[in-house]
C-alpha cells in the first residue's frame, strides 16, 4: 500500500468544467473521454471521481483536438505547443524571479484577455492574474495558475509554497480540489486573483536544463496537474502516513495524533479546518485506492475489495456506489477501454 506518487482523485465536477467549450463547441467528447479512460456514464455521477493521471490524460485530448492548451477559455487560442515554447524560453534564467516574469510576459502575448505580473511589497510576492469585465469561471483561474506555478516548481525542483490564493470569482462547489492544489488560504469573491509567495523564494536558482525539459515536456501540460500539490496541509500528511499501512493496521485517531506529536482534540480540529473528519478522510482514501486500482483492468474487483479492506465483495460495492455513486464496474469499463488502445 505505500506509494509515495499519491496524488489523490479528481471530482466529476472538473471532469465537467473541462469539457465546457468543447461541448458547446459540439465536439466529440466522448472520443476525448474514450481516450482519458472515463466512462461517459459517470458524466451523470456527481459524486464520482477519477484518479488525477486519468484527469491529466483528458486535458492533453481536450488540448489535441481543440488545438488549444487553454481550452477555449480566451479569445485567443493557446496553440498546441505553446507551453512547450514558455519552457524552452524561461530555461535561459537565473532566477525564479526572472523567470516568472518571463513566463508571464510570454502569456500575455500569447493570450489576449489575460494578463499577468509579478508585484513585489517587503517580504511578499504575488502573482497577480488581471481581467476585464465580470469574473469568470474558477477552472480558467486555476488552469492560467496551475501553467505557471507548475512550471515554476519544475524549475527550481521543488514545490514552491502558495501562502494565500484569492479568486474573483464565487466560490464553485468542488472547492475542495483547488484548494489542494493551491492551498487551504484561498479568498473568493476577491478584488483581484492573485497567489502570494515569500519573496526570497525569487532568488531560488534556475537548476533544470535543456537536458531534461523534453522528459517533462512528454506529458506537458497535462503533467502539472498532479505534480507539485499541496502536500503540507494535515490531511495529505494524514493520508501519506496512512497510504504506508494497509487498511486494516490504520490507527485510531488517539494513536495516529500521538505518532504525530499532537492531541487527539488538536489533529481532529486541523482536519474540521480542512472540512473533514478521520473517518471521512479513512474513507475518501479507500475509495481513491479502489479508483486506482481499478484502472488496472486486469486486477479482479475482488481483490481491490481485499486491498482497500474488506473481506467481503458485496460489501465493497455497497461502500464504492454509497462513496462515488455508481458502481465499481463504471470505473473498470473505461479503464479497459484505455488499456485497449495502449495495446499494439
Amino acid at each position: 500500500m505505500n506509494d509515495a506518487r499519491d496524488k489523490g482523485t479528481i471530482s466529476m465536477g472538473l471532469v465537467h468544467e473541462a469539457l465546457l467549450v468543447a461541448t458547446a463547441r459540439n465536439l466529440d467528447t466522448a472520443a476525448m473521454l474514450r481516450q482519458a479512460g472515463i466512462e461517459e456514464g459517470l458524466l451523470g455521477a456527481p459524486r464520482a471521481r477519477v484518479p488525477a493521471v486519468t484527469y491529466a490524460r483528458l486535458w492533453a485530448a481536450l488540448a489535441d483536438a481543440m488545438d488549444d492548451e487553454f481550452f477555449g477559455m480566451d479569445s485567443h487560442p493557446m496553440r498546441r505547443g505553446s507551453y512547450r515554447l514558455m519552457c524552452h524560453a524561461v530555461l535561459g534564467c537565473t532566477t525564479l524571479g526572472h523567470a516568472l516574469q518571463r513566463m508571464l510576459s510570454f502569456l500575455r502575448v500569447v493570450l489576449d484577455d489575460l494578463r499577468g505580473e509579478l508585484h513585489c511589497e517587503g517580504e511578499h510576492a504575488w502573482i497577480r492574474l488581471h481581467d476585464h469585465g465580470p469574473p469568470r469561471r474558477m477552472f480558467t483561474y486555476a488552469t492560467w495558475l496551475m501553467l505557471v506555478h507548475g512550471l515554476a516548481c519544475w524549475l527550481v525542483r521543488k514545490r514552491i509554497p502558495l501562502l494565500e490564493a484569492s479568486f474573483r470569482c464565487a466560490e464553485p462547489a468542488d472547492a475542495g480540489d483547488y484548494r489542494v492544489r493551491f492551498c487551504e488560504t484561498s479568498i473568493f469573491n476577491a478584488p483581484v486573483t492573485q497567489v502570494r509567495i515569500a519573496r526570497p523564494l525569487l532568488e531560488l536558482k534556475v537548476v533544470e536544463t535543456e537536458a531534461n525539459v523534453r522528459a517533462f515536456l512528454r506529458d506537458a501540460p497535462a503533467n502539472v496537474l498532479v505534480k507539485y500539490r499541496n502536500d503540507v496541509s494535515i490531511s495529505s500528511m494524514v493520508r501519506r502516513r496512512l497510504r504506508m499501512l494497509r487498511p486494516e493496521a490504520w490507527p485510531e485517531l488517539k494513536d495516529l495524533a500521538s505518532t504525530m506529536c499532537m492531541s487527539s482534540p488538536t489533529l481532529q480540529r486541523r482536519l474540521q479546518v480542512e472540512g473533514l473528519n478521520y473517518q471521512r478522510l479513512k474513507d475518501e482514501l479507500r475509495r481513491d485506492i479502489a479508483i486506482e486500482l481499478l484502472a488496472n483492468a486486469s486486477l479482479p474487483v475482488t481483490d481491490i475489495a481485499a486491498q482497500v479492506g474488506f473481506q467481503d465483495a458485496s460489501a465493497f460495492h455497497r461502500a464504492f456506489k454509497k462513496w462515488t455513486g455508481v458502481s465499481p464496474g463504471s470505473y473498470r469499463r473505461g479503464s479497459e477501454t484505455a488499456v485497449r488502445k495502449t495495446l499494439p
